[in-house]
């Protein structure tokens, strides 16, 4: 069975990650289609993409379970696949539910330097997943629009988290601006360790962003941290779980951060950016070598994904304190959103590489 049968058969099976709710986990397999669509040309992928959110956009353009008040900026992501969708069937719903999340955006609160909360429910915090979740649609809806203040903004909240969370060559996973949180240095207010996966979300966020808007302040950091990123691949290709302490005891090799890694590597070097196409198809080929296998029922499953990882409390679970060992607690699973999205982003775009 081929990547691509894979990626069907997943679909085919898919359930909505919360219940049918409009969420950035169910964004990462729309973008992902997306992508497949625009390199392939195969209907399959568009007919997936219009089944699946065909019950969370609803004729009027409302979307399922959204309350913009929650200030909820992963709620963003999904809303990358609405201009594909516009772009595609010509429905003005598309729009309307793109309008709804731009309106998010422009009362979002924002911390001192003008960057996005992360949440409602993380006051005064940047963390690097946010960047991917909001700024590059905030591009794309600025484009449509002939807005070119959201574009700007978007382009000055990327540099600014980049000097917010730099840690040597590679950034932290949080900042808080308040000083508040128990895992925030009180001096830095940044978060103790540099995850792979917020890594991933960074380095997708910043080359979709440089391609998006060609912008020349864009080039010199995207281009460093993909340096950065495919210089400390492991031997495999693939990138460990806790990128700032390799060596710690139960630090793992894991999925969803080397399918982003691959990804932003491989869309990278197509932009001119750098030679780092090689690292990016070395981490691609490796993950369907490797990560891909027949569960005991037959069925094709990816595995080593980290299940979900945060800073602080979330419903009510333990405090997550940031530190490296942290990161080594959650679960590991298989044919997580997080994973397979991007998967399916890498493979389009070693498609056109």
């Amino acid at each position: 069975m081929s990547v691509f049968d894979y990626f069907d058969r997943y679909c085919r099976r898919y359930r909505h990650y919360k219940g049918g709710a409009w969420c950035y986990e169910d964004g990462c397999i729309y973008r992902g289609l997306v992508l497949l669509h625009q390199a392939t040309g195969e209907d399959r992928w568009l007919d997936h993409l219009l089944r699946l959110t065909q019950s969370q956009i609803s004729a009027d353009g409302g979307l399922a379970g959204y309350s913009p008040d929650e200030f909820n900026i992963d709620n963003v992501m999904a809303g990358r696949c609405l201009f594909h969708l516009d772009a595609v069937t010509g429905d003005p719903r598309y729009m309307v539910a793109a309008r709804s999340l731009a309106g998010q955006l422009s009362r979002h609160p924002r911390i001192s330097t003008g960057n996005y909360w992360h949440k409602k429910v993380y006051p005064h915090q940047v963390w690097l997943d946010g960047l991917y979740m909001a700024l590059p649609f905030q591009i794309e809806y600025g484009q449509r629009m002939g807005d070119a203040g959201l574009i700007e903004d978007a382009i000055r909240q990327l540099l600014s988290a980049l000097e917010l969370t730099r840690s040597g060559i590679f950034y932290v996973h949080g900042y808080d601006d308040a000083r508040q949180q128990p895992w925030a240095d009180r001096t830095t207010g940044r978060s103790p360790a540099v995850w792979a996966r917020a890594i991933g979300w960074l380095a997708m966020a910043l080359v979709d962003s440089s391609a998006l808007t060609a912008d020349p302040r864009l080039a010199p950091p995207t281009s460093s941290l993909m340096a950065a990123i495919a210089g400390e691949a492991e031997a495999s290709g693939l990138w460990k779980q806790v990128l700032c302490v390799p060596d710690l005891s139960g630090n793992y090799e894991e999925s969803s951060a080397s399918a982003m890694l691959g990804y932003a590597l491989l869309f990278a070097g197509r932009q001119g950016l750098g030679d780092f196409a090689p690292a990016g198809r070395k981490a691609y080929d490796r993950l369907i070598a490797e990560r891909l296998y027949a569960d005991a029922e037959g069925e094709i499953r990816f595995g080593g994904i980290c299940r979900v990882a945060g800073l602080g409390s979330w419903s009510g679970g333990p405090y997550r304190d940031g530190t490296p060992a942290y990161y080594l607690t959650e679960d590991v699973v298989t044919d997580d959103a997080k994973g397979v999205g991007p998967l399916m982003m890498a493979a389009a775009e070693a498609l056109l590489g």
